[in-house]
């Protein structure tokens, strides 16, 4: 979504819920502390992988929510450690498919970075500098019982 953009989409998902709605968002993210810089910078991601791309961190997704719109946070789970496990199979598929890679066309430079970029970001979910995370967010309704 991109950080200048958060606003307008909770408010948008908000407005577009019932009033008992519930919805819910797994995003990866940053440590809160990092939001701030990382907002200013370009990474190795941001430059090759996901160009105009964004890790939100919980607190800014919150700070959105409150904002721009009624929703809550009712559950948060981090499945980073989970994730670490799914990026170390893909690399695993990858190599084993490289041959079906390079009759794709895909160059020897396209195949190392592809490389470097799944094992930097199962290092980053195995050293929590970054996490995936599933967010419930709710609507004011949501919970209430049925009268």
């Amino acid at each position: 979504v991109g950080h200048r953009y958060f606003d307008q989409f909770f408010a948008t998902c908000g407005r577009v819920l019932r009033p008992a709605g519930q919805m819910l968002l797994q995003t990866i993210t940053i440590p809160d502390q990092r939001f701030a810089g990382y907002t200013k910078s370009v990474d190795f991601i941001q430059r090759y992988i996901f160009p105009g791309g964004c890790l939100p961190s919980v607190t800014a997704i919150c700070d959105s929510l409150t904002c721009a719109s009624d929703l809550r946070l009712a559950h948060l789970e981090s499945i980073g450690p989970h994730y670490a496990r799914t990026l170390r199979a893909w690399r695993q598929r990858f190599w084993q498919a490289i041959e079906q890679v390079k009759r794709l066309g895909y160059t020897d430079s396209f195949i190392r970075m592809w490389d470097f970029y799944l094992c930097y970001c199962e290092a980053g979910f195995l050293e929590r500098s970054i996490d995936d995370v599933q967010m419930l967010l709710v609507k004011p309704g949501w919970g209430r019982s049925a009268e």
